[in-house]
């Protein structure tokens, strides 16, 4: 390369390096105070002094202190609020037929099927006994004035009264059995699980039906006021309720 060539080189370098900026680091410059009149606060967002916040305690707030206190069910256990035999007002009671039972409308002493009912014209027999049912529980709670307020959950598994042939002969036993469970009204929380109540009652037959109903002591009737009394039991005394001595005939009834 001739000295010439290398001038031009150098010279054509030096012109390169003068067009790059250098950044300059600013870490550790001097701070320079801005002026007074460039910084403002905007309308809406004025300054306030920090001062250290003020302590409420939770008993003397209105918001807290107005609320009445619902009644504390971990207390005692849900497992043992039957045990506990607390009183109970029953806001509303929902009885259920499930439509899976099996309806017998054979004329026989010992008819297969869940639900069994003559009483009524032929129709909707799972309505039928909904209706007696329904009415026998609204009435067995009635005047438990509690401080708890309850939801009894009914469900129908049995309900097996006389046919025409054995009402007007041998008699027998209404076979009934249902399950019930019991919630807070207010929580929804299980109070008493899932219980199954066998509320067996002994049936007239022949002669002595007759008299019943001469008396006004149908099969409607009798059933009513025994279930009323059976579901008054569990609320008041839970599991004191006893069906009646397993004879021959609910042995008959009990398949």
């Amino acid at each position: 390369m001739t000295i010439a060539q290398k001038l031009m080189l150098l010279t054509l370098g030096l012109t390169v390096s003068a067009c790059a900026s250098v950044d300059v680091p600013t870490r550790n410059a001097p701070f320079e105070a801005l002026p007074n009149g460039q910084v403002s606060t905007p309308a809406g967002y004025e300054t306030r002094d920090l001062v250290d916040p003020e302590l409420v305690p939770i008993h003397a707030s209105p918001a807290v202190s107005d609320v009445t206190p619902v009644l504390a069910i971990d207390a005692f256990g849900v497992s043992d609020f039957a045990e506990q035999q607390v009183p109970v007002h029953v806001t509303s009671v929902r009885v259920n037929v499930p439509r899976e039972l099996k309806v017998s409308e054979a004329n026989r002493y010992l008819p297969q099927g869940d639900i069994v009912w003559r009483e009524d014209p032929r129709g909707d027999r799972y309505a039928q006994v909904q209706t007696i049912v329904q009415a026998a529980m609204d009435r067995g709670v009635v005047g438990l004035d509690g401080p708890v307020p309850v939801v009894l959950d009914v469900q129908v598994r049995k309900f097996h009264a006389l046919t025409e042939k054995a009402r007007y002969t041998t008699g027998g036993r209404h076979g009934i059995i249902f399950e019930m469970t019991v919630r807070h009204a207010e929580t929804g929380t299980i109070l008493v699980p899932l219980r199954r109540v066998r509320a067996d009652l002994n049936a007239f037959g022949g002669q002595q039906a007759l008299m019943a109903i001469a008396h006004g002591q149908t099969q409607k009737v009798r059933i009513t006021d025994h279930l009323a009394a059976v579901i008054r039991e569990e609320l008041t005394q839970p599991a004191s309720y006893e069906d009646a001595s397993a004879e021959f005939s609910q042995m008959l009834y009990s398949f």
